[in-house]
């Protein structure tokens, strides 16, 4: 731009790092529509970040210079995309697949009952984050530790935005993909054997999906599934270790479970942002954007909005789903909410059902997560 813009904020500030709900809580108010040379743009409030989600002509999702599919393409493209990856996610796939994500989250509840006191992030969430999608896709447990590395060094180059490091990520990944594409390969593996081989029978056109989309679907799915599983996983046990009448209740009324999960998830999100890019000049919250400019769209702030969510930070039972922005809106909803959700309350009810007590550590403090991750960076607590 010949005229450049004035920075509104600083999101890699360090009182931005060190809250970033209070921070995003704060420009909602202060600057709802707001610029940094980090980000560029960046959407606070509710009513802003759905008008974006609804208008995929005026607001692109094709924000990337890697492939991505399938979202970061936009239609007509997106449609053919999205109708290859929404059967993985139907309700009977996800049905045949609880026994097993049941079985890891109990033998990792085991583990930290014989333990007592934890660091839960370490010893629970992100172990079962990393299983869980491991299990799903038919990757062996030998790979756990390195996808876990994967994925902390993906989130340390995206807040350095270091571009070469991110681009080595990505090709370390694609060498991930392409020994698991391999071995099936070798195996003369069918589409009935697991998740990864079942893409690799899939067309898209008339013409088989070519190896970068499927490492391109493969590293959407796990990038949006460990890192965004494991901050949920732990969210949900900080709320109710600091709520024992919550723990109680769930307890006893276990079918409550699944809105109390989307209901805390709305409080504390564990997702921080998308991203778009504008196609064309276009005004919101009283700001001109240029074509060609980009948007973040922040969860954590939109579903935290007093304007759409009365008392946000109370938690109810009694308000429209439809509100809630966990999985997204529009035609790139998540299509794997329904996969998360079971996840989810399987594993709320291994542990409620197993620990009759889940509490804070005196003296020690949770640790906040830095963007581009939420919830918590280390979190210790005693489970009984």
């Amino acid at each position: 731009m010949s005229d450049p813009r004035k920075p509104d904020w600083d999101p890699r500030s360090a009182e931005v790092l060190r809250d970033q709900r209070a921070a995003y809580d704060a420009m909602r108010e202060r600057c709802p529509v707001a610029w940094s040379d980090y980000l560029q743009w960046s959407l606070f409030r509710h009513e802003d970040i759905v008008r974006v989600l609804h208008d995929h002509e005026t607001f692109s999702s094709v924000a990337s210079r890697h492939l991505s599919v399938p979202n970061g393409m936009d239609p007509p493209e997106h449609t053919v995309y999205r109708r290859v990856v929404e059967p993985y996610f139907a309700a009977a796939r996800v049905e045949a697949f609880e026994p097993s994500c049941r079985q890891l989250a109990a033998d990792l509840v085991g583990r930290v009952l014989a333990r007592g006191e934890v660091e839960f992030m370490a010893e629970f969430a992100r172990p079962f984050a990393v299983a869980v999608q491991c299990a799903f896709l038919g990757w062996p447990p030998s790979l756990h530790e390195r996808l876990a590395r994967w994925t902390r060094r993906n989130h340390e180059a995206t807040l350095a935005r270091n571009q070469a490091a991110m681009s080595d990520i990505a090709r370390e990944f694609e060498g991930f993909i392409d020994e698991m594409l391999d071995a099936r390969r070798q195996a003369g593996a069918q589409p009935g054997d697991d998740v990864t081989a079942a893409l690799m029978h899939e067309t898209v056109g008339g013409r088989p999906l070519g190896d970068e989309e499927i490492a391109s679907i493969l590293r959407n799915w796990t990038v949006g599934e460990v890192g965004t599983i494991a901050a949920a996983v732990g969210i949900l046990v900080e709320y109710l270790s600091r709520h024992a009448s919550l723990q109680d209740r769930l307890r006893a009324r276990p079918e409550l479970l699944p809105a109390a999960i989307d209901e805390i998830l709305r409080i504390h999100g564990p997702l921080v942002a998308n991203r778009r890019v504008a196609t064309r000049p276009v005004e919101i919250g009283g700001r001109s954007i240029a074509a060609g400019e980009r948007l973040t769209l922040v969860w954590i702030s939109a579903n935290r909005d007093g304007r759409v969510f009365d008392e946000p930070e109370a938690f109810r039972l009694d308000r429209d789903p439809a509100a809630n922005l966990l999985y997204g809106a529009g035609i790139h909803v998540c299509p794997g909410a329904p996969l998360a959700r079971m996840e989810l309350r399987v594993v709320m009810e291994a542990l409620l059902g197993r620990a009759t007590a889940i509490e804070p550590v005196p003296g020690k403090a949770a640790g906040r997560a830095a963007y581009p991750a939420s919830g918590f960076a280390d979190l210790p607590l005693s489970i009984r």
